[in-house]
C-alpha cells in the first residue's frame, strides 16, 4: 500500500512539476492572454529548447462585406485601368472582418481577420492577400496568426501559407484553407480550415 502511495505521489509530483514548467515558459497574464513584454519574449526564447512542437488544428468563418451600410472591407486605391478591368486589376482594399464559431453573421465572434487585398491578375480574377488573424476570445486570446497567400476567386479551395504568429502562436508554420461558402456580389462568407505548427 506504501508503494503504490509513494507511485501515485511521484506521479502527481511530477505532472505539477510540468504543469510549473509550461505556465513559466509561456506567461499568463489575468484577462487569458500572453505575457508579450520584451522580459517574458526573451524567457521564452531561451526556454524554447526544451518546448514541444505541437499541431492545432482550428475552424471558423470570416465575413467580408464590401456593399453594406456599414462594410468591412474598403476600397483603398485603383488605378486609372481599373474600371476597364474585368478583373478589377489593381482595386485595393483594408478589411476587417468578424470572425465566428459558425457561418451565420449573428454566430459568436472569436476574433478579427485584418489585412489588406488586391487584385493583381490581369487575366484571371485572383487576388493576394495579407492578413493577421487576430484572436480576442478563447484559449487564443490575444494571439495572432499572420498570413500571405494568393486567392484565385475561380478556385473552390484557396491555400495560404501561415509565415508567423504571436503570443502563444509565436514562430508558427502552418496553411490556411479558405473555401467560400456563400457569395453575394463582392460579399463573401469565407470558412477558414487552419492546421498550424507552433510550440
Amino acid at each position: 500500500m506504501d508503494q503504490i502511495s509513494t507511485k501515485m505521489k511521484t506521479t502527481l509530483l511530477i505532472a505539477v512539476l510540468w504543469w510549473v514548467v509550461a505556465m513559466m515558459a509561456m506567461p499568463i497574464l489575468a484577462h487569458g492572454s500572453i505575457d508579450q513584454s520584451p522580459e517574458a519574449v526573451k524567457k521564452w526564447f531561451k526556454e524554447l529548447g526544451h518546448a514541444k512542437e505541437k499541431l492545432t488544428e482550428l475552424h471558423f468563418y470570416v465575413h467580408d462585406t464590401v456593399t453594406a451600410k456599414n462594410p468591412s472591407a474598403i476600397l483603398v486605391a485603383q488605378a486609372n485601368t481599373t474600371s476597364k478591368s474585368p478583373t478589377m486589376f489593381g482595386a485595393t482594399f483594408v478589411f476587417d472582418d468578424p470572425m465566428t464559431v459558425g457561418p451565420e453573421p449573428s454566430s459568436k465572434v472569436i476574433g478579427r481577420a485584418q489585412g489588406v487585398y488586391s487584385s493583381v491578375s490581369k487575366e484571371d480574377a485572383s487576388l493576394i492577400v495579407i492578413l493577421n488573424l487576430a484572436f480576442n476570445d478563447g484559449q487564443f486570446k490575444g494571439s495572432t496568426l499572420s498570413v500571405l497567400g494568393s486567392y484565385p476567386l475561380s478556385q473552390k479551395y484557396k491555400e495560404m501559407p501561415i509565415l508567423g504568429g504571436s503570443g502563444a502562436f509565436r514562430l508558427a508554420r502552418g496553411i490556411v484553407t479558405a473555401i467560400a461558402i456563400a457569395t453575394n456580389g463582392l460579399n463573401e462568407i469565407i470558412e477558414f480550415h487552419v492546421l498550424v505548427l507552433h510550440y
